[in-house]
C-alpha cells in the first residue's frame, strides 16, 4: 500500500465522484475515467488483492495486514467517492439525458473522443497484431451499440437483477465499454436507476452483490492481461472506446419507441444522424463548445498525472 496523506485519498474520493457520474450516463465508461485519471491498474491490482489468501491473511495477522494487502484506503476513498456520485447524480443525469441530451452527449463525446488519443499513446509497440485488435475490438464495440435494448418488465426477477449487475460491472471496468449501456442492452437500467433514485435498498443490494461477484472475478482476468500482454490489452481497449463512439454521438434518429410505466413513450432503438438532419433545433454551435470542454478537459487531467509522476 503507498504512502499517501489525505489530501491524496481526497483527490482519490474526487476520481470516485468522476467514474461514478461517467457510470450513471448509458455510453461512457467508469473504466475510461479510472485510465485517464492514472489509477486504472492500480485498482485493478486492489480488488484482484481480495481473494482467500488476503481473507486468510486476515485470520492469521489480523485487519491491519489484510487492510494493507488489499490497498483498503485506496478502494475505501474511491468506492466513497463512486458512492456520493451515483447516489447524488441519478436524479441530474436523468433530467439531462431527458431535457438537455445533446448537450450532455457532445460533452462526453469530446471526453471519450480524447481517451482515445489518451490511451492509445500508452501502447509503446505498435505492430500488424495491436493494428488488427484495435480494428476487431473496434468493430465489436460499434456493433454493440446498434444492438436492440431489451425490455424486461417494471418488475425484474433477483436474478435476473444479480446477473445484470455482474455482467454491467465487468463493462464498467473496461475502459470504453459502458456499464450503464449494458444495462440498458439487457433492460435493467431503468429498474436499476429507478431503485437508486428512491432508495430501493433490495434491488439495489441484490444489484450489488452480483457487481462484487463480477468484479472479483473479472479484476483478475484484466490484471493478468495487463501483467503479460500490455500492449495487445491497451489496443483492445483503445478499439472499444473508438467504437463505443456510436453510442455517444449527439444527434440521434428514433427508430422504435415503447411505452414505459407511466405509459409514457420513450425511445427504444436509435440510430446516429449528422447534426444536419436532425429534426429540431441541433444546438450544434453550443454542442461543439461542450466537445471542446470534454476534450480539454481530458488534456488537464493528462498533464496533471504526467506531473504527479
Amino acid at each position: 500500500m503507498q504512502n499517501r496523506n489525505f489530501l491524496d485519498y481526497f483527490i482519490i474520493t474526487l476520481k470516485g465522484v468522476a467514474m461514478g457520474a461517467a457510470d450513471v450516463v448509458p455510453g461512457v465508461s467508469g473504466g475510461t475515467i479510472a485510465f485517464i485519471t492514472g489509477i486504472y491498474e492500480e485498482l485493478l491490482s486492489s480488488i484482484a488483492s481480495v481473494n482467500f489468501k488476503s481473507l486468510k491473511l486476515l485470520k492469521t495477522d489480523g485487519i491491519k495486514a489484510f487492510w494493507n494487502k488489499i490497498n483498503g484506503n485506496f478502494l475505501v476513498s474511491l468506492l466513497f467517492g463512486i458512492g456520493i456520485s451515483i447516489l447524488s447524480l441519478a436524479k441530474l443525469i436523468t433530467f439531462l439525458l431527458e431535457n438537455h441530451p445533446i448537450l450532455l452527449w457532445s460533452f462526453f463525446f469530446g471526453l471519450v473522443l480524447a481517451s482515445i488519443l489518451y490511451i492509445g499513446k500508452q501502447i509503446t509497440k505498435w505492430n500488424t497484431l495491436t493494428v488488427v485488435a484495435l480494428i476487431l475490438a473496434a468493430i465489436l464495440a460499434y456493433w454493440i451499440t446498434t444492438l436492440n435494448p431489451l425490455v424486461s418488465g417494471d418488475s425484474p426477477s433477483s436474478l435476473f437483477l444479480f446477473l445484470s449487475g455482474a455482467v454491467a460491472i465487468c463493462a464498467m471496468i473496461l475502459p470504453g465499454i459502458s456499464g450503464a449501456f449494458i444495462l440498458v442492452l439487457l433492460g435493467a437500467y431503468k429498474p436499476i436507476l429507478e431503485a437508486i433514485d428512491n432508495r430501493d435498498i433490495k434491488t439495489i443490494a441484490i444489484v450489488g452483490v452480483g457487481a462484487i461477484v463480477g468484479l472479483l472475478t473479472f479484476s483478475r482476468i484484466l490484471k493478468w492481461l495487463f501483467s503479460h500482454y500490455k500492449n495487445m490489452t491497451l489496443a483492445v481497449l483503445t478499439g472499444f472506446i473508438l467504437g463505443s463512439l456510436n453510442k455517444i454521438w449527439p444527434w440521434k434518429e428514433t427508430l422504435t419507441w415503447r411505452t414505459n410505466s407511466h405509459g409514457i413513450q420513450v425511445p427504444l432503438n436509435e440510430q446516429s444522424i449528422s447534426p444536419f438532419s436532425f429534426e429540431g433545433e441541433n444546438q450544434l454551435i453550443m454542442a461543439i463548445i461542450l466537445a471542446i470542454v470534454g476534450f480539454i478537459m481530458i488534456l488537464v487531467l493528462e498533464k496533471f498525472a504526467v506531473k504527479n509522476e
